[in-house]
């Protein structure tokens, strides 16, 4: 799979503003128009992102347009997301898209934009549905239908261009948690099949046996062949017959020898991972792991019918109900809503239909209604989304994508990043907070403006917006730490000396890739930090998601009936493009296509263990 880096634009100060509109009701040739329009925005200086609510409370809508005007001469919208925007002096007008444009009443959708303001940023507040002004008393429609409101997520801007500000922020992320997990010393298991918080705490975790038997023929793999590692459903063939290259088993094969590996484990409980990964369109900013689905060929029907609901239908079994699943649900789909629509024809065409975000909610209320099983959303990465335009918009996307859920927020027990990525977990030599001869590591190309520098800080500031920003104190965070270790002799054994900040941080750092954005295959990489629960408070675990050996893409193009691409960024000679800083992409040469078996890879990633393998 692809783990892009994007950046957004970086600001010198953030402060949110916001204002709501009220409600309206007046009576048009074909509905009573009642409406109630809320308005919140992240600006800093020249620029903005705002987020907007438009809330039915009159007849049902088949249609909307939403118009206001800036009360300031100098406020643009650059772009927008959920809606087609246009501006005419300083009237701005937004229209429904497809997906959206049906609003039953008391119904919601969610839309907004990046802009830029001059001299002053002050909010909006003459909102207008349909040419109806949302600022009077709230009336009842003229005839109230039965279904119950629903509610239509917002899908996350592309990005803008980056720029480096003058000066570092005056505040840095926090990186502890809002709520530390509790514990008690002495772990009594609950009831086997109880949803409990945490789903690794004082549980075992599945070998899959193909890929131990792909391990264990490796010189030196049976130390690494009996740790648990996902299995990954890429395709609807995988759901019967295994993923790729060796992979035979299927997910009834999987949960009938996990109900085996139970059996024989005592009294402990036993958690097995899946990875959901089949969007239609998916992966839609590169080409290794393209998917088989298409949205333009009922692909978002198909992944609901042929795919989500046999996986559901399976797990629903009640002879795997005394297993932990644990599901890793669409990596990369998401992030790529935040960075990628205005570069990627295939991210456009995910954003105007809805296919993402209807496809993870479609995931969610399925897999959430069984008990036993437990949803972690793909968060992508720090070198992804730690920008402040970036980390901003995909936590409104993720809060808005699961509050369109059955459960709303509950349909989500938490969130994984660096699934099948090399982002160090913690950067040992330095924080965001460091500073080199007066300049702050912000200021170093490696880092380049980023908010963070590790896996770990990401993940628990994460944590913490998402928890403020509604979901439940109980929310997990999982770090893929299966190819992130980065030991070996290019391991640096302290802090630079160097006054440099450059150079500081070029020396100093653990993670050894040529550039952040680099995701194929990386050379010099290693087996990072074994699974484990409960690493440090606001963690669930430490997992190994990407098997360590299979490939994440082919060096060069190869045939196959996967639907499988070829990417540059995974040819050890592709010198690079703006994503990556037209940096050399780092890959291993050699590669299959994604999934397949990459000795030379696995035994590099021994070789580079850290903690080093015994």
């Amino acid at each position: 799979m692809s783990s892009t880096v994007r950046r957004g634009l970086v600001a010198a100060a953030v402060l949110a503003i916001g204002s709501t509109a009220a409600v309206a009701t007046a009576t048009s040739a074909n509905a009573a128009v009642s409406c109630k329009v809320t308005y919140s925005a992240s600006q800093w200086q020249g620029g903005m992102s705002a987020n907007l609510t438009i809330q039915n409370l009159g007849d049902a809508l088949s249609n909307w347009t939403l118009t206001f005007t800036f009360p300031n001469s100098g406020q643009k919208v650059a772009q927008g997301w959920s809606a087609n925007w246009s501006q005419s002096g300083s009237n701005v007008t937004a229209t429904a898209l497809d997906w959206n444009k049906s609003l039953a009443t008391g119904a919601s959708t969610s839309l907004g934009f990046n802009g830029t303001w001059t001299s002053s940023n002050p909010s909006p507040t003459d909102f207008k549905i349909n040419g109806v002004s949302c600022n009077g008393t709230p009336q009842s429609p003229s005839q109230s239908p039965s279904q119950s409101p629903s509610r239509s997520p917002s899908q996350s801007p592309s990005q803008s261009p980056s720029q480096s500000p003058s000066q570092s922020p005056s505040q840095s992320p926090s990186q502890s948690p809002s709520q530390s997990p509790s514990q008690s010393p002495s772990y009594s298991p609950p009831p086997p099949g109880t949803h409990v918080d945490n789903p690794y705490v004082g549980a075992t975790g599945y070998v899959n046996p193909d890929w131990s038997a792909s391990a264990k023929s490796e010189p030196g793999g049976s130390r690494v062949a009996n740790l648990s590692t996902a299995v990954w459903l890429d395709r609807i063939a995988a759901i019967s017959s295994g993923s790729a290259g060796n992979n035979s088993m299927g997910l009834r094969d999987h949960l009938d020898e996990a109900v085996k590996q139970d059996a024989a484990n005592g009294s402990a409980p036993l958690t097995i991972q899946v990875v959901i990964y089949d969007l239609p369109n998916r992966d839609c900013s590169a080409l290794s792991s393209n998917g088989e689905l298409k949205i333009a060929n009922n692909g978002l029907a198909r992944y609901k019918t042929e795919y989500i609901d046999v996986i559901a239908g399976i797990m629903a079994d009640s002879k795997y109900s005394n297993l932990r699943i644990v599901t890793v649900v669409e990596p990369d789909s998401l992030p790529n809503l935040i960075t990628n629509v205005s570069n990627f024809q295939a991210c456009q065409e995910a954003q105007s239909s809805g296919a993402y975000v209807q496809g993870v909610q479609y995931a969610l209320n399925k897999l959430h209604a069984i008990r036993n099983v437990y949803t972690y959303v793909d968060a992508a990465h720090h070198a992804w989304l730690g920008w402040d335009t970036n980390f901003g918009p995909v936590v409104n996307l993720f809060h808005q994508v699961a509050s369109g859920t059955t459960a709303g927020v509950n349909s989500v027990d938490g969130f994984i990043v660096n699934t099948a990525n090399f982002g160090a977990t913690v950067e040992p030599y330095f924080t965001i907070n460091t500073s080199v001869n007066g300049q702050s590591v912000r200021q170093s190309k490696w880092v380049d403006w980023n908010y963070y520098v590790d896996e770990q800080s990401f993940a628990i500031g994460l944590r913490n917006a998402l928890v403020a920003k509604g979901f439940p104190n109980t929310l997990g965070m999982l770090i893929d730490t299966s190819r992130n270790g980065w030991g070996g002799s290019a391991r640096p054994a302290g802090p630079s000396t160097s006054t440099n900040v450059d150079t500081f941080v070029n020396e100093s750092r653990v993670d050894r890739r040529i550039h952040a954005g680099n995701w194929c295959n990386q050379s010099g990489a290693g087996m990072g930090e074994r699974p484990k629960a409960n690493p440090v408070a606001g963690l669930d675990a430490y997992v190994w998601i990407k098997p360590p050996g299979e490939s994440d893409g082919s060096s060069s193009a190869i045939n196959n009936d996967e639907g499988k691409g070829f990417d540059r960024m995974c040819d050890p000679t592709y010198t690079g493009n703006s994503l990556n800083g037209n940096s050399m992409s780092g890959a291993l040469g050699g590669a299959p296509v994604s999934g397949h078996w990459f000795s030379a890879q696995f035994q590099q990633l021994m070789q580079n263990a850290y903690p080093p393998l015994s």
